[in-house]
């Protein structure tokens, strides 16, 4: 059995939002549509302040909110641990998206574009119209995942089944993999580092981890 999960080093992540261009060239989300974001935080009192930034996106929870308010089961979440959406049986009615407490679910009922009423060659050409009128989020690149499967292939150590935004981080920043798994890349640095989940309070158990210097 495998648990996909991914770490984030706050102690490196600058910013630049590489991340969140990735994301949407791989999975060509429409205007408007960010599936992964970059919080740009301040802290501390002046004169000793401190700016942090924190990649958000769906938290690929093992307790998912949003599974549960789901009246045609669209969501559901797999073993490895990726939650999904069905967009054949999703019936767009944002429940999920008012129980996310992640903020991390969008829907558009209508195709958006750059400029004005009709989409540029590069929208035309990747347009999906699955996208339109349910719900959408980040699927942990999950065509890739699925291809390790196929291939033998290892998520977080072989980039073509890694998800996009991993790959794209020039910093470092970004790690996925196995977490059941004790000696992947995401078991050792849970293992060597003080990390914490966002709202773990709520019991949603993310499959998202940050590593932080409290200091």
């Amino acid at each position: 059995m495998k648990r996909y999960a991914m770490v984030i080093d706050l102690r490196r992540c600058v910013g630049c939002q590489t991340c969140t261009a990735a994301c949407k060239s791989a999975n060509a989300t429409p205007t408007g549509v960010q599936w992964r974001r970059v919080l740009d935080l301040e802290s501390g009192e002046f004169p000793d302040v401190r700016r942090s930034f924190v990649p958000v996106a769906c938290m690929h929870c093992a307790n998912p909110p949003c599974e549960e308010v789901c009246p045609t089961t669209a969501t559901k979440k797999r073993a490895d641990g990726l939650v999904t959406i069905d967009y054949d049986i999703c019936i767009g009615c944002a429940n999920c998206i008012m129980a996310c407490p992640y903020d991390a679910r969008s829907i558009i009922h209508q195709p958006q574009y750059a400029y004005g009423d009709q989409p540029i060659a590069s929208e035309a050409a990747r347009m999906d119209s699955q996208h339109i009128g349910v719900a959408t989020k980040c699927t942990f690149c999950k065509d890739r995942i699925d291809l390790a499967e196929r291939t033998g292939q290892i998520p977080g150590r072989d980039p073509e089944v890694t998800p996009a935004c991993v790959n794209s981080c020039i910093s470092g920043a970004m790690h996925f993999g196995d977490i059941l798994d004790s000696d992947s890349n995401v078991s050792r640095l849970l293992a060597e580092n003080e990390s914490f989940r966002m709202h773990e309070e709520l019991g949603t158990a993310p499959a998202v981890h940050y590593i932080l210097d409290r200091r």
